[in-house]
């Protein structure tokens, strides 16, 4: 605790059950004025929970326990200021005193209640809260209130903007930034409400590390700064070093450690370790592609060589990797392989029984043949919300099976994605919603798998993945692998995940192959940038 700082939060054995099964139990902390407090943990672990009960939304109301906040009140204006003792009110001058609120003890039309919503700022993974036909400098704007006369707005904005590394946006409109810009456009406008608590879940997890870095910067400085508290959630320890001063790790909505960050995220890790599955017979080519090329042309740049003479065969029951950095040629080729593009030069066959398919062949007897036995898990899947786990394997999808037949269809898919048979029977019925970011994964896995391709093809299937369910959807792909005997090809720049699941890994860049092997033989190619991205989980320029 730093010095000077005075307790601010009291998280007092809260508890949530959710569907009858505990989401939170006996969870404590306490949070004080200039500290971070950051959550840890995979997937499903509660710690969503935990802030949303923070910032007081009333599905989240505790079953049992209670939070207290610690507030300098103004009971001339009502404003309310952090708790330091003889403080004057930043708004009219009054004297200010310490109260202490149980916050789920407030009527849902106390004016405490509403005073203490007005100073709390969240920001959510994924969600871009902007006024998407406004310029970025006009969101920050309507963030900052009528309070401000105009000389003050746009000097307080363009500073927020520079704090965020987004003052070379200013007049752009919000809908036409990037997704890591929307973000940080987003983490302006939060700050510009001038808030006493701020709750950040998962800020940084669809970022690139080197945009997740300013981020995080952003956010510590804003606390030390400011004097504010934050509670912070990530599944990534690194995130969870570099901004927390303690860490809270959570399993299955309980506490398993307390302490500092880098204690807590060591204990996290430990275990990580993949079970080696039993070694698959790799079978005869049921891919095979000589001096594949796809060009295009460009006004801007000219000829794309996209794809460079690509020479390879992927046997049956085979998992293979096609990595690199961006603009590799990956993707292209992947999508000449599942019938989407066709090559500009050479020949890609794919194996239908004993017959070979040339994929630059339109029609059913040509590629179609082929192409409705390839399935695709894109890296941007979606399951229907407001159906559950059997109707999305099954009538979402069009399972042509009368209904006793479909289900058990979908029990045995889900069996051979890794689930138990304990998991199947509890998420059947269950809705997206209600599962974790790894289930939803391997769902939509199973989604594919339903279908009896005897080839498919996972774009980025790990994205921004904690690496316990990287390690989840790897065993999954494993175990489809062996029960059902699918042929993979896995387009990936994680070359951690791929070392866990490839039996062979293919280095493209700039269109061309440039190692193949088993992927720890690909490592030494790397160049010391191509590592950092790929490895160490840096980012590209």
């Amino acid at each position: 605790m730093a010095e000077g700082a005075e307790t601010f939060i009291i998280i007092n054995n809260v508890s949530k059950i959710f569907g009858g099964s505990y989401v939170l139990r006996d969870v404590s902390a306490t949070i004080h004025t200039g500290e971070i407090l950051g959550l840890i943990g995979r997937s499903g672990a509660g710690k969503s929970v935990l802030i949303n009960m923070l910032r007081g939304t009333e599905e989240y109301r505790p079953d049992s326990g209670s939070v207290i906040y610690r507030f300098n009140s103004c009971n001339t204006c009502g404003r309310l200021e952090l708790p330091f003792p003889g403080k004057e009110c930043g708004r009219c001058g009054a004297e200010m005193e310490v109260v202490e609120v149980d916050f789920w003890a407030l009527d849902e039309d106390d004016p405490m209640r509403s005073a203490i919503h007005r100073r709390i700022a969240i920001m959510l993974q994924r969600t871009f809260a902007l006024f998407g036909d406004m310029s970025v400098i006009e969101n920050i704007f309507e963030a900052l209130g009528p309070d401000l006369d105009d000389k003050r707005k746009v000097d307080r904005a363009l500073e927020l903007l520079d704090m965020v590394n987004l003052q070379h946006r200013v007049t752009h409109i919000a809908r036409d930034l990037s997704g890591g810009e929307k973000q940080r456009c987003v983490l302006a406008r939060q700050l510009a409400r001038d808030p006493l608590f701020f709750l950040a879940d998962e800020p940084t997890g669809t970022l690139d590390p080197q945009t997740a870095d300013v981020v995080h910067k952003t956010l510590v400085k804003a606390v030390k700064d400011s004097g504010m508290a934050m509670v912070v959630t990530s599944h990534w320890p690194k995130a969870i070093n570099s901004m927390a001063d303690t860490a809270i790790w959570l399993e299955s909505g309980e506490m398993m450690k307390v302490g500092a960050p880098e204690d807590v995220t060591d204990e996290f890790m430990v275990g990580f370790e993949p079970n080696v599955e039993e070694k698959v017979d790799i079978g005869q080519p049921l891919v095979r592609m000589e001096d594949v090329k796809k060009y295009f042309y460009s006004y801007a740049r000219g000829v794309v060589k996209a794809v460079d003479g690509v020479t390879l065969d992927i046997g049956e029951k085979e998992i293979v990797g096609l990595v690199g950095l961006s603009g590799a040629g990956k993707t292209t080729l992947s999508r000449m392989i599942a019938g989407l593009n066709v090559a500009s030069d050479g020949q890609l066959c794919v194996r239908v029984g004993d017959d070979w398919v040339d994929m630059s062949v339109t029609g059913p007897e040509g590629r179609g043949r082929a192409t409705q036995y390839i399935g695709i898990l894109h890296q941007e899947f979606t399951l229907y919300p407001f159906d559950t786990v059997l109707q999305n394997l099954t009538v979402c999808i069009g399972i042509n099976l009368p209904a006793e037949l479909a289900k058990m269809k979908a029990i045995q898919t889900l069996l051979a994605v890794g689930f138990t048979r304990l998991q199947v029977d509890r998420m059947l019925y269950a809705y997206p919603e209600t599962l974790s970011v790894g289930e939803k994964q391997r769902i939509a896995l199973a989604q594919v798998l339903i279908r009896e391709p005897r080839l498919v093809i996972l774009d980025e299937p790990t994205g921004t993945m904690d690496p316990i369910t990287k390690l989840s959807v790897a065993k999954s792909v494993l175990h489809a692998r062996k029960e059902l005997g699918e042929t993979f090809l896995i387009v990936s720049h994680d070359m951690d995940f791929v070392i866990n699941c490839c039996d062979r890994a293919v280095f493209m860049k700039d269109g061309k192959m440039v190692a193949v092997g088993k992927p720890e033989e690909i490592v030494p190619h790397l160049t010391e940038k191509e590592a950092k991205v790929m490895l160490e989980g840096g980012a590209e320029e």
